[in-house]
């Protein structure tokens, strides 16, 4: 093989070159970004990662922190806000000097290094929030015995009353898709030996198996945890799964909750977060079984007798919600009318 059959090609050298545009962007937004959620807070605490400092609600979550031990947060503690800038625009400038190059042994190079960046940078993120969630004062106002306050890295995660939320910013995402351009450039490349018509296959591909990575949002609502679980609405611990209901955000973020009140409590409260939710009900004869409010039959009566008195109970289908109907002198209703 020759010199210039060496060399990575026009699509290669282009990718690499939104690659490194999209980093330099990413300096100027927020990577990172958890979200905190508890009832005395209904529009929710954020706190914004960026690249050079920490941003959004930082006094109020450093003072929500002090009640329970944790150590505030402040960009000077933090050796990362002055070295990743530096490092960010340096794969920045190594995208565009593997263009200039030429050569496909750089890119793999670049490829290998910057995919093992992010491995060490989600590490030590991770490490960053096992220190701030385990390392307490034990002279802190509130302590709850065996208490950790460590974030989720990614995803979401119950804390006392605040559920914390934890995703990538839109900094983070510029970071992802740099990344997934640089893979791109990795796999035209692999593919150059083969035959022309296989390329253009891979290269008609792109675009699907991008998408498909950037749609790896959660899709349904995680389980109930019965017995362990407590309603989003009212607090009480989840022991029946036979009225039980969820609701299921945009982000991927699941509410559970005791009783179908409940779930038209809080949703009627919580209008933004309900905005294109996904809401579910508990199969009445099928534990831990959700389906989607509009399709459920539903029945209602004093003889239902679910936990917070919405006596709401849902069912599959008509006829398995006949007997039930009968026997507990229930009439059929439907979630037009309940929603109301």
């Amino acid at each position: 093989m020759n010199s210039t059959e060496k060399n990575i090609g026009i699509i290669s050298k282009g990718l690499l070159v939104i690659a490194g545009v999209l980093l330099v962007v990413s300096l100027f937004n927020p990577i990172w970004r958890i979200e905190l959620d508890a009832p005395q807070y209904p529009e929710g605490l954020a706190l914004t990662i960026h690249a050079n400092k920490i941003g959004g609600e930082v006094e109020i979550i450093n003072g929500l922190n002090h009640y329970i031990g944790m150590k505030t947060l402040h960009a000077d503690e933090f050796i990362e806000f002055t070295v990743l800038p530096y490092i960010i625009s340096g794969y920045a400038l190594a995208c565009l000097l593997v263009v200039f190059i030429k050569k496909r042994k750089a890119l793999y190079i670049l490829f290998g290094a910057f995919v093992l960046f992010g491995i060490i940078a989600m590490i030590d993120f991770w490490r960053w929030e096992y220190n701030y969630g385990h390392n307490l004062d034990p002279s802190a106002a509130i302590i709850v015995p065996g208490m950790a306050y460590q974030p989720p890295l990614i995803g979401f995660k119950q804390l006392l009353n605040f559920g914390a939320y934890s995703i990538p910013d839109i900094g983070g995402w510029l970071f992802i898709v740099s990344g997934l351009l640089m893979a791109a450039a990795v796999f035209l490349e692999f593919r150059k030996n083969k035959k022309s018509k296989n390329q253009y296959i891979a290269i008609m591909a792109l675009p699907i198996i991008l998408f498909s990575l950037f749609s790896c949002e959660p899709t349904k609502p995680d389980t109930i945890k019965l017995n362990s679980d407590n309603c989003d609405n009212c607090g009480m611990t989840i022991s029946n799964p036979k009225f039980a209901a969820v609701l299921f955000t945009t982000k991927g973020r699941t509410y559970k909750f005791d009783d179908i009140s409940c779930l038209l409590d809080y949703k009627n409260d919580n209008k933004e977060k309900a905005l294109n939710a996904g809401l579910y009900v508990a199969n009445f004869l099928s534990d831990n079984k959700l389906l989607p409010v509009e399709i459920a039959v539903y029945i209602k009566g004093e003889n239902v007798k679910s936990p917070m008195g919405g006596n709401i109970a849902a069912f599959e289908n008509k006829e398995s919600a006949n007997t039930y109907a009968v026997d507990l002198a229930a009439e059929f209703t439907d979630w037009n009318t309940i929603n109301k």
